[in-house]
C-alpha cells in the first residue's frame, strides 16, 4: 500500500502521487532538508501545500500565480500574496487591496490573511514553494517550477471555466500551459509598488472574474475578507 508522502489534501494527492516519485522531487526533497539544517525556511513544512489543503482541485474557481513566499519572518503561510493575521500587510497584497476598493468597492481589512478566498475556490499558488529567509528567489530553479507547472496543467486538463489572474511576467510565464478556449485569461501588471500603476491599477479582474463565473453556473468570489478581532487571535 502506497504511503502518502506528502501532507497534501486527498484530491490532489491523487492527482499529483506521482510527481513526489519522480526524480526531480526527491532532489528538491534533499535540497529543502540541506537548507533547513543552515538557514531558516519559509513557509514551516506544514504550511508548504496550504493552497491545496484550504482548496482541493474540485472546488478550485479561480487561480492566483505568485512568484515565491514571503522571506520575512512570520509572513509565508504557503499562499502567495497573503500573511497572518499580526503581520504587516506587505506591499503588493495592500495595492490588491486599493484595486479592489475601486472595482468592487471593497473595505479595506485590518489584516492580510486570504484563506477567506482560498476556502471559497480561490487557488492562491506561488510557482515556488519555499524560501531561504531573508532571501528572495533562492529556491527557484531548484524543481518547484516543474511541480507547480504540473498542477497548471492539471487544473487545465481537468477543470472547466476556471479563471486564471496572471499578474506580471512571471505569471504570465504560466499562460502557455493554460487552454483559453476552457478557461479565461486575465493578464495585467504585477500588483507590486514597482509596476501596479503600469497597469495593475484600473484592471478590473476582480468583477471581470466574477462576471465571468456568474456566466458559466458558478457562485461568485465574495471578495470582502472579515476583520479579524484582535481579541480572538491569542
Amino acid at each position: 500500500m502506497n504511503e502518502q508522502i506528502v501532507k497534501i489534501d486527498q484530491s490532489w494527492y491523487k492527482e499529483l502521487k506521482d510527481e513526489f516519485k519522480k526524480d526531480y522531487f526527491d532532489n528538491l526533497r534533499r535540497f529543502i532538508l540541506q537548507e533547513k539544517s543552515q538557514y531558516m525556511v519559509f513557509p514551516r513544512g506544514s504550511q508548504i501545500f496550504s493552497a491545496f489543503n484550504l482548496t482541493p482541485i474540485d472546488k478550485v474557481k479561480l487561480v492566483i500565480i505568485g512568484q515565491d513566499p514571503y522571506h520575512g519572518q512570520g509572513q509565508a503561510h504557503g499562499l502567495c500574496f497573503s500573511v497572518q493575521p499580526g503581520v504587516k500587510i506587505p506591499p503588493s497584497l495592500l495595492n490588491i487591496y486599493k484595486e479592489l476598493k475601486t472595482d468592487l468597492d471593497f473595505k479595506i481589512p485590518n489584516h492580510g490573511n486570504l484563506e477567506y478566498w482560498a476556502e471559497q475556490g480561490v487557488f492562491l499558488i506561488n510557482a515556488t514553494l519555499t524560501v531561504r529567509a531573508n532571501s528572495a528567489g533562492s529556491h527557484q530553479n531548484k524543481g518547484w517550477e516543474i511541480f507547480t507547472d504540473t498542477v497548471i496543467r492539471k487544473l487545465n486538463d481537468k477543470c472547466n471555466n476556471l479563471v486564471f489572474l496572471l499578474w506580471g511576467r512571471y505569471a504570465q510565464a504560466k499562460e502557455k500551459i493554460i487552454d483559453p478556449s476552457k478557461h479565461l485569461v486575465l493578464k495585467a501588471a504585477h500588483p507590486s509598488p514597482l509596476s501596479a500603476y503600469n497597469g495593475f491599477f484600473g484592471c478590473k479582474h476582480f468583477s471581470k472574474s466574477n462576471d465571468y463565473l456568474q456566466n458559466h453556473g458558478k457562485k461568485p468570489i465574495d471578495w470582502q475578507i472579515p476583520i479579524y478581532d484582535a481579541t480572538t487571535l491569542f
